[in-house]
């Protein structure tokens, strides 16, 4: 069998000179030539010294029994509470005569945000103070000096964005699975590498009839001040678990074809395993089968010793 693995040729590097062999880089590179390995060719297991191990720089986890969730992976997008927002307007008609908020101005409520000077007979005309009628950020003005302003014109919009919520969509052979209170995990295009946790909350009663899904929302806090309306995320709701599942990280796991599988450190040799996977949180994956407490998985360095396996290099032939 003939696997096709796709690097730039500019990246290829020689790894660990020590051991005669050329290493690819890891397939974070998506882009390049594409190079033919034949597998018929691996003659594993992978022998290696303590000289050979620190240069590839491999590191090991055991197999252990350790709480795991099983999540359902939903899509949507993040959006402001409903009682957390306000547009701001006016009952009179008149003209603005002076502005005295901007976007991105934090406001308290009962703040003065504009003077309206009111179409009367009168001189000098009345005027009318703006208010916010609750604190936040202005995140839409509509309010300029002179401008005329008629009855219920919205001048300002106000979002208080201390919590937020992901709308998601659940399509209709789940709905079942999310109840409310289930914890989540939150993932943003925005920041790749932060998760952030929150609960399911709200499930809509009804059903869209044209996408044959649900509305859930996933409240989050927004303390460090990063979630912003409209950004697209991904929700993990953890709708199971198993208090002790037999599990390895998942960087430990690789996978070619339709093949799942881990190399396993036997004294000074390292053999690929198949593996049977189960259920998978955000760091670990239950193994079903072919492991037993105490095995020890290559984490770091597996996929140069995936080379190695292909190449026959290392065997001690």
């Amino acid at each position: 069998m003939t696997i096709r693995l796709s690097y730039p040729i500019g990246a290829l590097i020689l790894g660990a000179l020590s051991l005669g062999v050329l290493l690819w880089p890891s397939p974070g590179f998506s882009h390049g030539e594409e190079l033919e390995i034949d597998e018929s060719t691996a003659r594993g297991p992978v022998t290696l010294t303590a000289a050979q191990t620190e240069a590839l720089g491999l590191t090991l986890a055991e197999a252990d029994l350790r709480p795991i969730a099983k999540l359902l992976t939903l899509y949507g997008e993040l959006r402001v509470l409903p009682d957390s927002e306000a547009a701001v307007t006016v009952r009179i008609s008149g003209r603005i005569a002076a502005v005295y908020a901007n976007v991105g101005d934090r406001v308290r409520k009962g703040q003065k945000l504009a003077l309206l000077e009111a179409r009367a007979v009168a001189n000098p005309p009345p005027t009318v103070p703006v208010l916010a009628p609750m604190g936040g950020v202005i995140d839409w003005r509509n309010a300029v000096l002179g401008q005329p302003i008629e009855p219920s014109s919205i001048l300002f919009h106000i979002s208080r964005l201390d919590r937020m919520r992901v709308v998601v969509r659940i399509f209709e052979e789940d709905l079942g699975k999310v109840q409310m209170g289930l914890d989540a995990y939150v993932h943003l295009l925005a920041y790749p590498d932060h998760m952030f946790r929150g609960q399911v909350q709200y499930i809509a009663p009804t059903l869209d009839p044209d996408t044959r899904t649900g509305e859930a929302w996933v409240i989050l806090d927004n303390g460090q001040e990063l979630l912003k309306p409209n950004l697209f995320a991904k929700a993990d709701i953890a709708i199971g678990s198993n208090a002790a599942a037999l599990s390895i990280p998942n960087a430990a796991i690789l996978e070619t074809q339709d093949e799942k599988f881990v190399f396993l450190k036997l004294g000074d040799q390292y053999v690929r395993q198949d593996t049977t996977l189960g259920i998978a949180d955000h760091e670990f994956t239950e193994v079903t089968s072919d492991l037993v407490p105490g095995d020890q998985v290559v984490v770091q360095g597996a996929r140069q010793l995936y080379t190695l396996w292909l190449t026959g290099a290392g065997s001690g032939e």
